[in-house]
C-alpha cells in the first residue's frame, strides 16, 4: 500500500502520545546533532551538510515514509563512497549522485522493490558493513592522535604506512581530548541514558578547550566560519558524461540507502510490534535524497541508533521525527557559531564508536560455523571494502554469491535414469506386460530446472542416448525451470526423434507447463503425451506401442 504511515498514524492520534513523540523528538535532535557534523566532516564535506542532510531528509523520510518511528539522516554507511565522489568529482558531483540516488529509491518503490531487497545475502550486508566500520576507523587516527599531516592517503595500504610513517608527531593534548571523550561516550550510559554520552562529550571536551585555552585543532580551525542560515536550493550544473560517470555511484548509494532503511525499519518493527511498508519507506528515501542534494545535504537513510533511541524513548508515530528535524533547525540557526568551537579529536572519539558499534563483529566469530561458500562471499566483501572500493565488494559479493547459490541449486537437482522401465519399481507395478516395459526408458527430475542444473541434464543425455522406443520423464519434483532448461529438454526431443523414440512427459507443474506451453512446446509433442501421474504416463506408453 502506497501511503505514508503518517496518515494512518494520525488517525487515531491522541495529546498523550503527541507530548511522548516531542520528548523524544528532542533526544533524538540531541543525539544527531554531534553525529550529523562527525559523519559530514568524515564523508569530506563541511559540518553543516551533515546537520541539513539530518533535517531536510529526517522531516521527508518522517512525512512520507512508511514506517511509524524511522529516523533519518546521515549514517556511516555512506561514508566511504561520498568521500570517494566528493575528492573526485566535488561537491557538484555529489549533489548529482544524491539526486540520482533518489530517482533510484523512488522507482524501486513505485515499482514495488521493497520486498526485494531482503534477497541481498547476509554475509554480503555483514561484509561490506565490517569493511565500512574498519575504513571509517582507519579515517579518524590522525585527528584522535592530533598527527602532524598535510593530508591523509585515500588508500587503507597507505593511509596506514604515512600514520606510522608520522607517528612521532602525536599531540598529546589531542591525545587526551580524544581519549577523554571515547571515555564518557563509553561510560556515561552508566550514569544517565537519557543524556546521550556522544552530546555530554562534546560539551565537555569543548568546555575544556575553551577554558584552558587548549591549542588544539578545531572544527572553526579546519573550516572557518560556518553558515547558520538555511542553504537555498540549487540545481546542478550537469552534462551527459558526467551523468554517466556518477550513475553506478548513485545506485550503490540508492541499494545501500534502501538496505539500511529496510533493514531500520524491520528492527523498529521487532521493539514496536509494527509492520512498515517497505515500498513507501522506499520513496519516501528516495524523495528525501532529491531534496538533500537540492538542499546542500549528503545521501540519508533509515538510521537504527537513532530510530532504536526514538522508540526507547516513547517515540510511536512520525511525529518525532519531524519534531527531530525541527530542533535540529533551531539548534542550527541558534547554536552553529559555537559548533566551530567543538575539538576534532572529540567528533574522531564519536566516530571510533560509530564504527565499533556498526561491525558485525560477531560475525567473525561465528564464521568457521557457517558453509564454506558463505564465509569466501563474507571474506571477499569484508576485504574488498576495506583494500579497494565499496562499489567493486558489492558487485562482486553479488556476483559470488549467486554463483555459489547456483551451484548449490545444481546440487539440489537430481537426474535419474532407467535404460529399462523394469528396473523402475512404479513402471514395475503398473503393467505386467514386461515385454512393453522393455522398450520403455525412464527419466525422472527432482528439484529446481534451472541452467545451473540444466548442463547435469545434457551430460547424461549425451552419456547414455535414448534406445528405447518410449522415453517417459517424470517432472513432479521439479517446482520451475528456465529457458537453458527447456533448451535442453527440446535437445532431448530432437535425440529422441532421431532415434524414433516417442518423449512423454508426467506429473507437470504449473510454472514448467505454462513455459513449454509459451514456447509451442506441448503442441509439438501433443497433449496427449503429457500425463497427470506416472500411471497415465505408463497407459500412454502402451497405448503408443501397440
Amino acid at each position: 500500500m502506497l501511503v505514508p504511515k503518517l496518515f494512518t498514524c494520525l488517525k487515531d492520534y491522541t495529546k498523550e502520545q503527541f507530548m511522548k513523540d516531542v520528548i523524544a523528538g528532542i533526544i533524538v535532535a540531541i543525539i544527531a546533532l554531534p553525529l550529523s557534523i562527525a559523519l559530514a566532516i568524515a564523508s569530506g564535506v563541511s559540518p553543516e551538510k551533515g546537520l541539513y542532510t539530518a533535517i531536510v531528509g529526517g522531516l521527508i523520510i518522517s512525512l512520507l515514509g512508511g514506517s511509524r518511528v524511522q529516523i533519518g539522516g546521515p549514517t556511516g554507511a555512506f561514508v566511504i563512497i561520498v568521500y570517494g565522489i566528493v575528492e573526485k568529482y566535488g561537491l557538484e558531483g555529489l549533489t548529482v549522485a544524491t539526486i540520482i540516488a533518489g530517482v533510484f529509491l523512488t522507482i524501486m518503490g513505485l515499482f514495488r522493490f521493497g520486498s526485494m531487497i531482503k534477497y541481498i545475502p547476509y554475509p554480503i550486508t555483514t561484509g561490506f558493513t565490517s569493511g565500512i566500520a574498519v575504513t571509517i576507523f582507519s579515517t579518524q587516527i590522525k585527528d584522535f592522535l592530533g598527527l602532524s599531516m598535510d593530508k591523509v592517503p585515500r588508500e587503507f595500504i597507505s593511509k596506514w604506512t604515512a600514520y606510522f610513517q608520522n607517528i612521532n608527531s602525536i599531540d598529546f593534548t589531542n591525545l587526551f581530548i580524544g581519549i577523554l571523550s571515547l571515555l564518557i561516550i563509553i561510560f556515561w550510559p552508566k550514569i544517565n541514558k537519557k543524556v546521550p554520552g556522544t552530546l555530554i562529550a562534546v560539551v565537555v571536551s569543548t568546555g575544556l578547550v575553551m577554558v584552558l585555552g587548549m591549542d588544539i585543532d578545531t572544527i572553526g580551525s579546519r573550516f572557518g566560519d560556518i553558515s547558520g542560515s538555511f542553504p537555498a536550493p540549487t540545481i546542478p550544473k550537469v552534462n551527459i558524461n558526467m551523468v554517466k560517470e556518477l550513475i553506478i555511484p548513485g545506485i550503490t548509494i540508492a541499494i545501500l540507502g534502501g538496505v539500511e532503511s529496510l533493514l531500520s525499519a524491520v528492527v523498529a518493527d521487532g521493539m514496536i510490534g509494527g509492520n512498515h511498508r517497505s515500498n513507501m519507506e522506499l520513496i519516501g528515501q528516495g524523495v528525501a535524497n532529491v531534496f538533500s542534494g537540492v538542499l546542500g545535504g549528503i545521501p540519508a537513510t533509515g538510521a537504527i541508533a537513532r530510530t532504536a533511541a526514538n522508540i526507547k524513548n516513547g517515540g510511536r508515530t512520525p511525529i518525532a521525527g519531524i519534531v527531530h528535524a525541527i530542533s535540529l533547525l533551531i539548534i542550527m540557526l541558534v547554536l552553529m557559531p559555537y559548533v566551530k568551537l567543538i575539538p576534532m579529536a572529540s567528533l574522531a572519539a564519536i566516530l571510533i564508536m560509530v564504527s565499533y558499534n556498526m561491525g558485525e563483529w560477531e560475525a567473525f566469530k561465528k564464521i568457521n560455523r557457517a558453509p564454506k561458500s558463505d564465509a569466501l562471499v563474507f571474506f571477499s566483501t569484508f576485504l574488498l571494502t576495506v583494500f579497494v572500493d565499496l562499489v567493486v565488494a558489492i558487485g562482486i559479493g553479488v556476483v559470488l554469491s549467486s554463483f555459489l547459490f547456483m551451484r548449490r541449486m545444481a546440487e539440489v537437482t537430481n537426474i535419474t535414469y532407467n535404460l529399462d522401465a523394469r528396473e523402475n519399481n512404479e513402471c514395475a507395478k503398473i503393467l505386467d506386460d514386461k515385454s512393453i516395459l522393455k522398450q520403455i526408458s525412464f527419466y525422472e527430475i527432482s528439484g529446481p530446472f534451472f541452467f545451473g542444473a540444466a548442463d547435469k541434464f545434457v551430460n547424461t543425455i549425451r552419456g547414455i542416448g535414448v534406445s528405447s522406443k518410449i522415453l517417459i520423464i517424470k517432472m513432479g519434483s521439479v517446482p520451475a525451470m528456465d529457458s537453458t532448461a527447456f533448451h535442453a529438454i527440446e535437445m532431448l526431443y530432437d535425440v529422441c526423434k532421431k532415434n524414433k523414440t516417442k518423449l512423454i512427459i508426467s506429473e507437470l507443474q504449473e510454472q514448467p507447463m505454462q513455459m513449454l506451453n509459451k514456447y509451442g512446446f506441448i503442441e509439438k509433442i501433443g497433449e496427449k503425451n503429457f500425463c497427470e501421474d506416472i500411471k497415465d504416463a505408463v497407459q500412454r506408453a502402451h497405448e503408443l506401442l501397440i
